[in-house]
């Protein structure tokens, strides 16, 4: 799916320079065992399933050919061993940091979907119509966005113009992290959708900022031609 937006071009999204034309891999972990029970990770240190060192393979893979000069990610087993995988392929080290885990969640975590809506329903009403809420007593998603985005940013200033950071993380931080680089109000975060196990999206860096170019991708980036017709 290939999303083409702008940002504002002040903020934190915003860069000019000679590090114009860089870009920002968003690369979700392969699956687990609580995905498919739908249950929310949040921080819980779980491991990829077969499967998931599968997707993990294969779409490691396809960035590869992208030529990233760098990769970051998240500490925690699942977005390690996602992150392993293209290293194999790349040689390049890997920068771990705690600043791309998934949002803590409080007693949240481990609950399925269906149990978190029936024992905590107004809290996640409240959080789907884009309130600040702290789910299970954990972190607001502003808070995520605040050690995140400027990770990621740090190592992307550290890129030469054209290159490419691919960072490793959760669907949450992801969403939180594009937001934020964006420049979107936080209320309108959860409008960016969620994204599929070893989907990706792609942040490039213009004159006003960085702009969304892939969302919830799986094929490599193509080119936008006409994005005004």
């Amino acid at each position: 799916m290939s999303v083409t937006g702008t940002s504002t071009s002040t903020g934190t999204g915003a860069r000019t320079g000679p590090g114009r034309g860089r870009r920002i891999v968003l690369w979700r972990h392969g699956q687990t065992a609580w995905n498919l029970e739908r249950r929310f990770q949040g921080s819980t240190d779980i491991e990829l399933t077969e499967t998931g060192v599968g997707q993990a393979r294969r779409s490691a893979r396809l960035l590869a050919s992208l030529n990233p000069d760098a990769i970051v990610s998240s500490d925690l087993k699942r977005a390690a061993a996602t992150a392993r995988q293209l290293a194999t392929i790349t040689g390049h080290d890997i920068a771990y940091d705690a600043a791309l885990r998934e949002t803590y969640a409080g007693v949240w975590q481990g609950l399925t979907h269906d149990e978190i809506v029936v024992q905590f329903g107004d809290q996640y009403a409240a959080w789907k119509r884009g309130e600040p809420v702290r789910r299970g007593g954990g972190e607001l998603e502003t808070e995520v966005a605040d050690r995140a985005a400027p990770f990621v940013l740090g190592h992307a200033d550290k890129l030469p113009a054209g290159g490419t950071l691919v960072v490793v993380s959760h669907g949450g931080t992801i969403r939180t992290t594009i937001g934020r680089l964006l420049g979107l109000e936080s209320r309108h975060w959860e409008s960016l959708g969620g994204l599929s196990n070893c989907c990706w999206s792609v942040l490039g860096e213009g004159a006003r900022g960085w702009r969304l170019l892939e969302h919830n991708a799986g094929t490599l980036p193509e080119p936008v031609l006409g994005d005004d017709d």
